[in-house]
């Protein structure tokens, strides 16, 4: 029997990522190549004309799996019955702006976005924000939907997982297949930290696989996780939109389709304490995923350079909880 149709929101749909992002979902990148979908698209009033133009272009590619297109400007009603929602759209921080105006107009955003997703979504809606700064967008949208269970939204660092990976089967001169199990902890941000501790090139541990590239990993191999979007930006002009469309699908494959055996993968969720790290932020730690649950992959031995980074980027994430509260009391005085 074929399966019944998944509904997919977008928010964002007219921007760079979002258009990147509808035909992976459309040819089945996301979901899985037998699952028909129908898309919502969302963004706001000055890019309906764009949005339409976007639905012209899915209508125009024939995609076998897409059965179904729902364009809006209206949250409500382009959260209506969804069953995966990807918050892409946010506001972006301008020249001149400070961090605490940025954080407050996203926090206006997301508390309007997460009363949509509440009073219209699907009851087991699953959420993934993409918008920056994703881990805390994720913990105002739970902050504001507390209908949905908090498992059920989480940030993407899977950007920056897959740029580890590939960093490092660059280095080896292996196709990216061939690495597994690095990890990036803590905030998506330039804070984060991308740990190789764990991870493997095609079974070996990855200091063993790259003897001899110790420096490489201790200078150059984080910073370049951490910087790889500026360093996009510089080169394209333009911020990473394929690349980060791409991860989405994946982090929300592997989240409800799941992950390989002995085999974890980095996502912003809500801590319960693991690792040390503060409950209450959405921080990325290793995870296993089944049948649409996700799991903090426990037991890993922890080195003091480690934990000293694991702490670092906590604590830029306790401060972003922060300021976001501080902006939710302002505009409800």
């Amino acid at each position: 029997m074929p399966a019944s149709a998944k509904r997919v929101l977008i928010t964002g749909a007219a921007g760079q990522i979002g258009y990147a992002l509808c035909p992976m979902v459309a040819a089945g990148r996301m979901l899985g190549p037998d699952q028909p979908v129908i898309l919502h698209l969302l963004d706001i009033a000055p890019a309906a004309a764009a949005l339409e133009g976007v639905k012209m272009e899915l209508l125009d590619a024939a995609f076998p799996l897409l059965q179904g297109i729902v364009t809006s400007t209206d949250p409500a009603e382009a959260c209506s019955g969804v069953d995966v929602a990807v918050m892409v759209g946010g506001f972006p921080r301008k020249a001149g702006m400070e961090r605490k105006d940025v954080m407050g107009k996203n926090v206006s955003i997301y508390a309007a976005q997460a009363r949509a997703l509440e009073a219209n979504a699907s009851k087991d809606v699953k959420v993934l924000v993409v918008a920056n700064p994703a881990n805390t967008n994720a913990l105002m949208l739970a902050e504001h939907a507390p209908s949905i269970p908090p498992e059920n939204i989480t940030a993407m660092t899977r950007l920056d997982h897959n740029r580890a990976l590939a960093q490092v089967a660059e280095r080896a001169g292996v196709p990216v297949t061939k690495v597994k199990n690095v990890i990036i902890w803590g905030n998506h941000s330039s804070t984060q930290y991308p740990d190789v501790s764990h991870g493997t090139v095609d079974g070996k541990p990855i200091r063993e696989a790259l003897k001899g590239s110790e420096g490489w990993l201790a200078e150059e191999f984080v910073p370049t996780v951490q910087q790889r979007g500026a360093a996009i930006i510089k080169a394209r002009g333009l911020s990473s939109a394929m690349s980060a469309a791409s991860s989405a699908c994946d982090h929300v494959r592997n989240w409800l389709l799941g992950t390989a055996p002995g085999t974890w993968v980095s996502m912003g969720v809500l801590s319960d304490g693991s690792y040390g790290q503060p409950k209450g932020l959405v921080y990325s730690f290793p995870c296993t995923c089944k049948a649409g649950e996700w799991s903090i992959v426990q037991g890993l031995e922890i080195d003091a350079v480690s934990a000293e980074k694991m702490r670092a980027t906590a604590e830029e994430l306790a401060e972003e909880r922060e300021l976001a509260l501080e902006c939710i009391k302002e505009a409800a005085a």
